[in-house]
């Protein structure tokens, strides 16, 4: 049987492990500037994040089902047409792209100054938009960061979230309702310490793919519409540096 999570537990689970990669990450790249900060980020999303996501959800499995697994994350999820999976994701991820060319810039308008205060008390290579510091670095470094990045972004870090958010920390909530989807959506969206300034942006982008999926009872539908959106993210990033 399956222990729910009231509200109290759902924040503590999401703040743990993105409160520890943004304080380490914090920390290291004010003392450390060898690597672009992106790839830094990245080396620790996968050694503090997603062990810490995916620990979650084997020791819930071993508590629900007798063994380590990540079958917690999949206690209400149902098989689905995977042509109806991949248009829903593939549409969707349109959507989000139109968000992207016209809410997010407004969003970034509005926070320009705090975010540029912010930025100018740390150091340079905390803003990933600044690529002249990027094209700072050895062609080798470069590759190596796009190529990790990819990894990372596109597969290794959705995937994970997902898991953890749509499949482990929806699943097992103690309120169900058709509100459950949007909350977990909102709380996603905040728990990104890291890019605290495009919340309006992934709130719109991601509350309506989750609650189909949800409906649906189907992850794999905001898995794949998550892999696409942050591959865009890749593609874009990777043409800026090597432009």
């Amino acid at each position: 049987m399956n222990k729910t999570i009231n509200l109290a537990g759902l924040l503590i689970r999401i703040v743990l492990p993105t409160l520890l990669l943004s304080l380490s990450y914090l920390i290291i790249g004010s003392i450390y500037d060898g690597l672009p900060y992106i790839l830094l980020f990245c080396i620790l999303g996968a050694i503090i994040l997603v062990p810490i996501e995916l620990g979650m959800i084997l020791k819930a499995s071993k508590r629900e089902f007798g063994s380590h697994s990540l079958k917690s994350a999949f206690i209400y999820h149902n098989s689905y047409v995977w042509w109806k999976i991949v248009l829903l994701a593939f549409t969707f991820a349109g959507i989000a792209g139109l968000l992207s060319a016209f809410v997010a810039p407004i969003e970034n308008g509005l926070w320009a100054q705090t975010r540029a205060s912010l930025l100018g008390c740390l150091k340079v290579g905390f803003d990933w938009n600044n690529m002249e510091y990027i094209k700072s670095f050895s062609r080798p470094i470069l590759v190596v960061t796009c190529i990790v990045y990819g990894i990372f972004n596109v597969f290794i870090g959705p995937i994970t979230e997902e898991l953890f958010f749509r499949g482990y920390l929806t699943s097992h909530f103690k309120s169900q309702s058709m509100w459950t989807p949007v909350l977990i959506s909102v709380l996603f969206s905040l728990y990104h310490f890291w890019l605290p300034f495009n919340n309006v942006f992934r709130i719109l982008a991601f509350t309506p793919i989750f609650c189909i999926a949800y409906r649906k009872k189907n992850i794999y539908i905001s898995i794949l519409f998550h892999c696409l959106c942050n591959l865009f993210s890749v593609i874009s990033f990777t043409i800026s540096v090597f432009n």
